[in-house]
């Protein structure tokens, strides 16, 4: 067989590049549920037509099909492989209303994928870690102030294994939808869209988009590019915001409204997370359903990495006519942020193999008593394996070191008196040997596991 060639946008870590990706997802994971986030997993395919309800996604599903159908393919029961998390969790509460308590609060780690084009830590299959609340009916402002705050430490608890600190871009749509229509722009949604490319085209090209596309004069597009200008991570922000609105007659009850939601998540985030969270008015978030707080989140030091974290709150998502089941979540790119942190060399494995322990077999013969000797060890939670061939132990030893073994534990052996001797443990690092008996010994807990840590 040829060697394969690899495809583009579809991440695999080698060994120690996985016990990374897992603390990752661990960490994550253990924040969440401190917080009272349930665990759940959606189906990885959905109805083409629910896909779609997103907005301008079409050329990013990936279609699933068979590969001899047996009849025509019908449009409407086309199915997708989910590119997001968002929607296939808003028809989950549809389905499951009745059985839900709510508020729901939720965590979904699973892998989705996007027919985009590859780049630095851009895939197009990658792990997502969403978590969101969502009430029936109504939801508390709030919670949009407790979702970043819970993503800010989640992300906070990974800078022990050498993550750089975090940004939390945030936003309200209230507030820009109010400006925008005190200064007489209606399509709010197409200047968002315009607005939310700042990062990439600049501020000149995206003046002469909302010209072009949106309707907005020259003076309507100066405005709204000085409200994207506005920044700043204390409450003084909200301050400049009204000026600039008030300066050109733009101070709606809509940008009032956005105005107090913004206050009170900078206000609550500036005492429980100093400097993590921003307000940051350009902060966009083209997708159309958003409709309050919008986030975005990047690592400092690697801003061009783009966002990393993404979300904001939605009221009609989930709905079905009848009923309707507000939310409000965040998005950690999972993969992009493990890619950053390898590519980068900031974590390192401390081993890429679980085994903390080999034990040596003297022959073949004598198997059965290496074997016994890992039976007991791993009945104490001591990661163990036993050494594939009765070799000479200096080369038992060596493989040990290529696989980043720490220890090596040599079974008794009977003298010529017909008494075992004790058995014996080395560490290969420091060439220390010592006798050892499995119902006793343990490695530090530093050795037990493989563990992340941060590249000195």
């Amino acid at each position: 067989m040829a060697k394969p060639t690899p495809l583009s946008g579809f991440p695999e870590w080698l060994p120690d590049g996985r016990i990374v990706e897992q603390h990752v997802l661990d960490t994550l994971r253990h924040t969440f549920e401190l917080h009272g986030f349930a665990g759940i997993e959606t189906r990885a395919v959905e109805p083409l037509d629910q896909l779609l309800r997103k907005g301008e996604t079409s050329k990013e599903v990936y279609l699933l099909s068979r590969l001899q159908e047996e009849n025509s393919q019908i449009p409407d029961k086309q199915l997708g492989l989910h590119f997001d998390l968002t929607v296939p969790f808003a028809r989950y509460v549809l389905e499951n209303a009745g059985k839900l308590a709510f508020p729901l609060k939720r965590y979904q780690i699973q892998k989705v994928w996007r027919g985009e084009r590859p780049q630095d830590g851009r895939f197009r299959e990658f792990i997502q870690a969403d978590i969101d609340v969502v009430g029936a009916g109504e939801l508390p402002y709030h919670f949009e102030v407790e979702v970043p705050l819970v993503i800010a430490e989640a992300l906070g608890s990974l800078a022990g294994i050498g993550l750089p600190p975090v940004r939390i871009l945030v936003n309200n749509r209230r507030v820009a939808e109010g400006f925008y229509r005190g200064i007489g722009l209606d399509d709010v949604e197409g200047v968002l869209r315009q607005i939310d490319k700042l990062d990439k085209i600049g501020p000149e090209k995206v003046s002469g988009l909302l010209v072009a596309e949106c309707g907005a004069t020259e003076d309507q597009a100066k405005a709204c590019l000085a409200l994207a200008s506005i920044s700043g991570s204390d409450v003084g922000v909200i301050a400049e915001v009204r000026a600039l609105a008030e300066s050109h007659g733009a101070v709606t009850e809509l940008l009032e409204t956005g105005l107090g939601e913004l206050e009170a998540l900078i206000a609550a985030a500036s005492e429980r997370a100093p400097g993590v969270v921003v307000a940051d008015l350009k902060i966009a978030r083209g997708l159309d359903y958003y409709t309050g707080s919008v986030y975005e989140t990047v690592l400092v030091g690697h801003e061009q990495l783009g966002s990393v974290c993404s979300g904001g709150r939605y009221d009609t998502l989930a709905s079905d006519g009848r009923n309707t089941y507000p939310g409000v979540g965040l998005s950690i790119g999972v993969s992009r942020l493990v890619s950053r942190l390898l590519s980068a060399e900031l974590v390192r494995a401390t081993r890429s193999v679980p085994s903390a322990v080999l034990v040596a077999v003297s022959s073949e013969e004598e198997r059965v008593v290496s074997d016994a000797v890992a039976t007991a060890l791993r009945a104490r939670d001591i990661p163990v394996e036993v050494a594939p061939s009765a070799a000479k132990f200096g080369k038992q030893i060596k493989y040990a070191d290529r696989r980043g073994i720490p220890f090596v534990w040599f079974p008794g052996s009977a003298g010529e008196d017909g008494v075992v001797g004790a058995d014996q443990v080395k560490d290969i690092r420091s060439g220390e040997q010592v006798d050892a008996d499995a119902a006793t010994w343990a490695p530090s807990d530093a050795d037990r596991w493989p563990r992340a840590v941060p590249v000195s």
